[in-house]
């Protein structure tokens, strides 16, 4: 059994309307530093794996654990931000992921559940402690998998709030679900 923390970027500098791979801002930052506060000392002998999306916004979260750690995050493509459906223009994203949040993935067809089910899978198959820092919607897919939710939004997760998932060969078991806000999407 391992236990997975899955951590929520820090804020980011932009929106996902106007720019597809944002930063943290200052605001961000200063929460990344506060989340590596609280799960550095997870660090002993056998220390956690660190994970994170591709995406810079994660990246950069990672980075002050990773550090204090002194280690090297893996970067998984697996837990990265749902991706925009294609053809979409940047301006009109927005839009449609607040339509999709609001229903379900059975509604949004095959590609959305492959992807969810990718993030489950992935997740699911950790074996070793691990701290994976992604997304919004990917770590409400955990969270739908473990309440058997097929609920787009499960929870309306704050920026750099922690979740907690037990693994073993029966599945996912939900510990606690992160702190959450009134998120806004941008």
């Amino acid at each position: 059994m391992a236990t997975v923390r899955l951590v929520r970027h820090g804020r980011a500098a932009g929106g996902w309307d106007a720019d597809p791979d944002p930063g943290l801002d200052e605001v961000g930052l200063v929460q990344a530093e506060v989340v590596a506060d609280l799960l550095a000392p997870l660090r002993d002998d056998d220390r956690p794996h660190l994970v994170t999306s591709p995406l810079r916004r994660c990246q950069e979260t990672a980075a002050p654990l990773a550090a204090r750690w002194g280690t090297t995050p893996v970067v998984e493509p697996l837990v990265a931000e749902l991706p925009s459906p294609e053809g979409v223009p940047c301006g009109q994203r927005v839009p449609w992921l607040q339509a999709a949040i609001a229903g379900t993935w059975s509604a949004l067809g095959p590609r959305y559940l492959g992807y969810r089910d990718a993030v489950v899978t992935y997740v699911a198959g950790l074996a070793e402690d691990t701290v994976v820092v992604s997304h919004f919607i990917a770590i409400n897919t955990v969270i739908g998998r473990c309440t058997g939710s097929d609920r787009v939004m499960v929870s309306r997760l704050d920026n750099t709030s922690v979740t907690v998932v037990e693994t073993s060969p029966a599945g996912l078991t939900l510990v606690s679900v992160g702190n959450e806000a009134d998120t806004q999407l941008r």
